[in-house]
């Protein structure tokens, strides 16, 4: 489990600087396209071999999820980063587990601790402090990102209790090609084919890019579906403020990105937001008494 938690800390974290250096070049929801499709066909034939093939129902779910995690997801914060720093992509991308805090009361009707609160109203205002006008970013892109952020983890928690295959890698595969077809047909719609010229095969784009498909998607990703079957969605969420550590690091190295002191001061209210939320200990949810059939009762 430490080993899979250090590679989505650590590789998840370094794909904010991959996705920034394809999108020089090449056009980001087609890239994302043949990024899910090759590292999904590679996997689904390893992991399907000697296996029952899945069910209608399981495609189902896994496009659901796949739509969810890695169209909505990833390709949201490929196009978002053709506008703003991988920096304060991974800042915004943070706040994921606030979401997930939400969901769980809004629609799993779980309490929450005074400490998730106060993490929600310091997360919140965080993300308001970047995405205020005149802030410094592109807003269009910034909101963009708080939907996909939305979208990643309304996808997380459909995926704990939905209709997939019990073997990890095989799920994972599933999601990546359904992702891989929805971006294909999004990229083609809205003309990136235009876009794609010599340029977009330089050295530089085309080594991000075998990262992303190899290390981001077929070994990164699978251990996120792992994880999510196998650990509670708190400790899996951790990685959210690991990312973003990483990917400013990687950023300000690779890229002389500059950031702001209001996006530092937004950065770790986000920080310290999921912080709170992921390390504040449950309160005890009201018990549900299971009344019996009257006869059974009295027997």
């Amino acid at each position: 489990m430490a080993i899979a938690l250090a590679t989505i800390y650590l590789v998840w974290g370094s794909t904010y600087l991959a996705i920034r250096v394809t999108d020089r070049t090449m056009p980001p929801l087609l890239m994302s396209s043949a990024r899910f499709l090759i590292a999904g066909a590679a996997l689904y034939a390893f992991a399907s071999r000697g296996r029952i093939r899945p069910t209608l129902r399981e495609w189902r779910a896994a496009a659901i999820v796949g739509a969810a995690l890695l169209v909505a997801g990833n390709g949201g914060v490929a196009w978002a980063e053709t506008r703003l720093a991988s920096s304060l992509a991974a800042l915004l991308v943070a706040m994921v587990p606030l979401w997930v805090a939400l969901m769980d009361r809004a629609f799993l009707g779980r309490r929450l601790s005074s400490s998730a609160v106060a993490g929600l109203v310091v997360g919140f205002a965080g993300v308001a402090l970047l995405v205020r006008p005149g802030g410094g970013g592109d807003v269009l892109a910034m909101l963009l990102l708080v939907g996909t952020t939305a979208a990643w983890a309304g996808g997380s928690l459909y995926a704990r209790g939905a209709a997939l295959p019990e073997t990890p890698l095989l799920s994972a595969s599933m999601q990546m090609l359904a992702a891989g077809a929805f971006l294909a047909v999004a990229g083609l719609a809205t003309g990136e084919t235009g876009d794609i010229n010599s340029q977009s095969f330089s050295t530089k784009p085309v080594i991000a890019f075998v990262y992303l498909a190899v290390v981001g998607s077929l070994i990164a990703f699978s251990t996120y579906a792992w994880l999510l079957r196998n650990v509670r969605i708190s400790l899996v969420a951790t990685y959210a403020f690991v990312n973003p550590v990483v990917a400013v690091a990687l950023g300000t190295i690779f890229l002389n990105e500059k950031i702001s002191w209001s996006t530092i001061v937004a950065g770790a209210a986000i920080v310290v937001a999921v912080v709170l939320i992921v390390t504040a200990r449950p309160p005890k949810q009201p018990e549900i008494v299971e009344v019996s059939e009257p006869l059974e009762a009295a027997a």
